[in-house]
């Protein structure tokens, strides 16, 4: 194994662990700590720093192993709509930072427009999965999951991850 392969297992690592632990920390605030979407932050990152195939991988992982490991969230319908939608975060944000100038704006860009994928993708699975369980998935449960309820986190998300990852470029962290 290569110097980089390893430094990107060991970040894989880390996002992993990042996102099975996160949401400990806001889970304990009952109607906030499911909004924050605690585990998107580190496979948003993931995606930026390790590039999209990594980043596809520990979107994947992360909610499934959660849900293995703690019960949450529940492993179905949800921990596997999550691991599409964060497998689809963490491709967009590797796939648009590496395509896009590495410029402040840009950051802005590709985290909303990977916001975005993650969400349709989201909405997706889930229309599929809960058509096949024989529950309706509308319009406005789709609005509701993706963007009304998901409003402090989106925000959160907005603030925190260009800051880290600016900051990670900054420090030369990040590979341009």
């Amino acid at each position: 194994m290569n110097k980089m392969t390893t430094r990107k297992l060991t970040l894989a690592g880390l996002f992993i662990a990042l996102g099975l632990l996160m949401p400990f920390f806001i889970g304990q605030i009952p109607n906030l700590g499911q909004r924050l979407l605690p585990m998107h932050i580190p496979v948003l990152i993931c995606g930026y720093v390790t590039g999209w195939p990594v980043g596809l991988v520990v979107g994947f992982i992360t909610p499934l192993l959660r849900s293995v490991l703690f019960g949450m969230p529940p492993m179905y319908p949800n921990a596997v709509v999550m691991a599409f939608e964060l497998a689809a975060y963490g491709f967009a944000t590797g796939l648009f930072n590496k395509i896009l100038p590495k410029k402040i704006g840009f950051t802005y860009v590709t985290l909303i427009i990977s916001m975005l994928c993650g969400r349709i993708v989201w909405g997706l699975v889930s229309y599929i999965l809960y058509t096949f369980g024989d529950s309706p998935f509308t319009f406005q449960l789709f609005m509701a999951g993706a963007f009304i309820n998901a409003l402090p986190g989106i925000i959160l998300q907005l603030v925190v991850i260009p800051a880290i990852v600016i900051a990670l470029r900054k420090a030369r962290l990040v590979e341009e």
